[in-house]
């Protein structure tokens, strides 16, 4: 079977963690991709939507089509396979309003869709109504690219850690009362952003990491507690929560927000803690700083939480997905 792969941007993590570690288990599989990406130009994209009729499907990542390139796109493909793992629907810089400029279109390719693949069942809700084929598939990560923590740090240091974008930073920044408490509280506690966008805290230590690929292991697994900040509206319920895993994965407890699937992925009072305040935070982020043993339960709870979502199981059932709908090609909305 051979599938066709339309994104804006292959080289995005969106791309790297929802379609681009699976590309290996889809071939073992018997699907065979080829990835293309989305021209600017009305005849270049005309061109790549007739190419899509010598697939037997189309894989539409993350993006909502305008009226021409929907009706290209179906009329040439045999079979259209629409994924998105973020609240695509909503504008994410004014989320409380309706933005009409993100939902039709999004109605719009939801509805022209033969199979929809979401990263959560909030995510699945938005098109459950437009499409009656809709599948859930939760991120995946791979569990052996992760160092799993042992050992407390021998200089008394305890290290809060979160890993983000510059776009996402703002999350964080909403507890900064939170972290400048802990720091008045606590004298051996300090924070590590691994980004690409930093600030800093007056009353704590502010450890500042670029994202790569090679040191984030290293990054995480010499930090102590992981925080997953989230404010809740429409657009943050979408959230997929990729950096809850990572903690998880290397051995973390984690503070988080019970917004998107960060309530899937902490398992509240076994591998972290769900908090809904300020107070909250204070309350849970000191129990752990105080309390080694359960820093150390919780996380290796989380290590085994986290092999549930391993890219060999996820990606199993990716595959699955697509090739069982493949097959059958008279199976359709």
């Amino acid at each position: 079977m051979k599938l066709l792969i339309i994104t804006n941007n292959p080289n995005r993590a969106s791309f790297r963690q929802r379609i681009g570690i699976y590309l290996e288990t889809l071939a073992v599989n018997g699907i065979e991709c080829k990835t293309a990406v989305l021209p600017s130009g009305c005849l270049a994209r005309h061109k790549l939507f007739k190419e899509a009729g010598g697939f037997d499907g189309v894989f539409l990542h993350k993006k909502c089509l305008n009226p021409i390139d929907a009706y290209n796109l179906k009329k040439y493909c045999r079979k259209l396979i629409f994924n998105y793992d973020d609240a695509i629907m909503y504008s994410d810089k004014r989320p409380d309003r309706l933005s009409l400029s993100h939902l039709i279109p999004f109605r719009r390719t939801a509805r022209i869709a033969d199979m929809i693949i979401a990263g959560s069942t909030y995510l699945a809700a938005q098109s459950q109504k437009l499409n009656s084929n809709v599948k859930v598939l939760p991120i995946g990560l791979n569990t052996d690219n992760y160092i799993v923590k042992k050992d407390q740090a021998k200089d008394g240091k305890i290290c809060l850690v979160w890993i983000g974008s510059e776009s996402t930073l703002d999350y964080l920044g909403q507890i900064k009362p939170v972290l400048e408490e802990i720091g008045k509280r606590f004298d051996n506690v300090i924070l590590r952003i691994i980004g690409d966008a930093f600030f800093d805290l007056e009353n704590m230590p502010v450890e500042k990491h670029l994202w790569s690929k090679d040191s984030r292991a290293y990054n995480l697994t010499t930090s102590d507690i992981g925080l997953g900040p989230l404010p809740s509206n429409p657009f943050t319920e979408g959230k997929c929560s990729f950096k809850i895993l990572e903690y998880s994965c290397s051995g973390l407890p984690v503070v988080a927000s019970p917004v998107g699937t960060n309530s899937v992925f902490v398992k509240d009072g076994i591998t972290g803690f769900l908090v809904g305040n300020h107070q909250e935070w204070l309350d849970r982020l000191a129990q752990l700083i105080e309390d080694s043993q359960l820093r150390l339960n919780m996380g290796q709870a989380g290590v085994m939480s986290a092999k549930e979502f391993d890219v060999k199981i996820i990606g199993q059932q990716f595959s699955e997905f697509i090739y069982h709908f493949l097959k059958h090609r008279d199976h359709g909305k």
